[in-house]
């Protein structure tokens, strides 16, 4: 397959277009695989089975009464399953909307609501929970259990396909790192080309076998899958990931393309250090993900000790893939910043006003293109999200080098005012990162009388290691040439870091409210 014809699938109008030209071209090619626990029960789909099957389930949700517009929910874990029924709901042109599978009441209860569902695919009983219940509980309509029975009908009573792909037809829920969750409104067009930027940059090819190990209610789930459709390689779909016992999968399918997020890198090095003389996952050549900021410690850590590529990207479920590093970047670039945008990307530094800045200046971060969300499901969130030109105001700080690779310094939330002073946490971060007692860290800003915030580091520590202190913590950093003013005042241990439950992104204001 080469890059001009994955190019030029890039171009497809919707979803489905996509999904029917890559069957065309290679019917009988593997896509999906479902590790089990038994190797005997694995499960393999080709693209011409996910087409075929996927239009049968658009008629049996069709017989159901999913009409072109309507809203469905689904909350349901990474199987062939929920593949198939995401995919039938692109065919017929419903709204659908997916909700995290690990979320409660709250949550799910928020996204029905505001959503205005008209039918909710839930898993039944998953994992000792009672989704069904739930379900009932919270008063959803069309409740079905998807896995106990997927509806099935005869493709001839289905419509046509959509024919465009500018339409809202996608509400991805943001983390609620703050409040409540925020309803991400996209479309086809929006989803194809975020997923191109992660493909293209890759440079994969059908030989590849992928992976995903995060929930494919995330908006990585269609990130991924368009790369799949793009390139006609098979992804390895893991319902529950835990290290070690996820090691078997990815070595019995011969996994080339692993990765998540910064806390799976983490995972794959804590196993590798179990045992440094021999190769975790023998076929892997890149590790590639997103969703959280990357030390350059862990990068290089990576390519030391696991021995293979790691490219990082940045993305949000506003804009699924906004910039990706690619495996001929330079290890520099690799370690330091978070790639380059693709050419439909456009990405402006700039004041808080809005007035463009020069490379290597630190500013907001404001984005433009195709693969940019409608807004929000309630538009008064949407107000002032948008500048007068139109770029999407992210809430990032960081800065363009001469050569186009962005450098993401923080969130602007995650600026720490002290005595005036602003003080960048991912830079104290990145530093502390390096110490072998910690294991992940967070640092924040705590409100204080006399400085306005004062800085506080939280770290969780690999198993075994001493209890860190706070002078240790500080004349560390002091060796390392922070400025006085930036040195944390307040270390806290724990266990576990708070984090999400799809990319395991760290949740800092749980800690904020923790500690304040």
């Amino acid at each position: 397959m080469t890059d001009s014809t994955a190019v030029e699938l890039s171009r497809s109008r919707t979803l489905w277009d996509l999904i029917t030209r890559r069957a065309a071209m290679t019917p009988d090619a593997t896509v999906l695989i479902e590790a089990a626990d038994d190797p005997a029960d694995d499960r393999r789909l080709t693209f011409g089975e996910l087409r075929d099957r996927s239009e049968e389930v658009a008629a049996g949700l069709y017989d159901m009464g999913v009409r072109p517009g309507t809203v469905v929910a689904w909350q349901l874990p990474t199987r062939i399953e929920t593949v198939l029924l995401s995919i039938a709901l692109a065919r017929i042109g419903a709204v659908q909307t997916p909700v995290i599978p690990f979320y409660r009441d709250r949550e799910v209860g928020f996204a029905l609501r505001e959503s205005k569902a008209e039918f909710f695919a839930v898993p039944g009983v998953w994992r000792g929970f009672d989704h069904t219940a739930m379900a009932r509980r919270l008063g959803a309509r069309g409740v079905f259990d998807a896995y106990a029975s997927l509806p099935a009908g005869d493709p001839a009573v289905l419509p046509p396909p959509p024919a465009e792909g500018g339409s809202v037809r996608w509400i991805y829920w943001t983390s609620g790192t703050t409040s409540d969750p925020k309803g991400v409104l996209h479309t086809d067009r929006s989803l194809i080309a975020g997923g191109s930027c992660l493909a293209h940059a890759l440079h994969l090819s059908p030989a590849d076998v992928g992976s995903m190990a995060f929930p494919f209610a995330h908006i990585a789930g269609p990130d991924y899958t368009v790369m799949l459709l793009l390139y006609g390689f098979p992804a390895v779909l893991f319902e529950k990931f835990a290290m070690p016992d996820a090691l078997d999968g990815y070595r019995r399918h011969g996994v080339t393309v692993a990765g998540g997020s910064t806390a799976f890198y983490s995972m794959f090095l804590t196993e590798q250090r179990k045992d440094p003389g021999t190769k975790l996952i023998p076929t892997l050549r890149l590790l590639a993900g997103g969703g959280a900021p990357k030390p350059p410690e862990i990068y290089h850590a990576v390519v030391r000790e696991l021995g293979c590529q790691l490219t990082h990207g940045y993305g949000m479920t506003e804009v699924p893939m906004i910039t990706m590093g690619a495996p001929d970047d330079t290890a520099q670039n690799l370690a330091t910043t978070e790639g380059r945008p693709p050419a439909g990307m456009s990405i402006r530094i700039t004041t808080p006003e809005g007035v463009a800045l020069p490379p290597n200046t630190d500013g907001e971060v404001r984005l433009r293109g195709e693969a940019v969300c409608q807004g929000y499901l309630n538009r008064d969130e949407t107000t002032g999200v948008f500048d007068a030109d139109g770029y999407l105001v992210t809430g990032d700080l960081g800065h363009l080098t001469p050569d186009g690779y962005l450098v993401l310094t923080g969130r602007s939330k995650d600026v720490i005012i002290r005595k005036g002073e602003n003080i960048s946490a991912k830079e104290i971060e990145d530093l502390l990162h390096r110490l072998p007692a910690v294991a992940d860290v967070a640092v924040i800003g705590l409100p204080d009388p006399e400085r306005g915030e004062r800085v506080c580091a939280v770290v969780e520590q690999p198993p075994g290691a001493d209890p860190l202190t706070l002078p240790e913590v500080t004349a560390y950093l002091r060796a390392q040439g922070l400025s006085t003013h930036k040195l944390p005042e307040q270390l806290e241990l724990v266990d576990d870091l708070p984090r999400n439950d799809a990319l395991r992104k760290v949740l800092k204001y749980k800690l904020r409210e923790r500690y304040a």
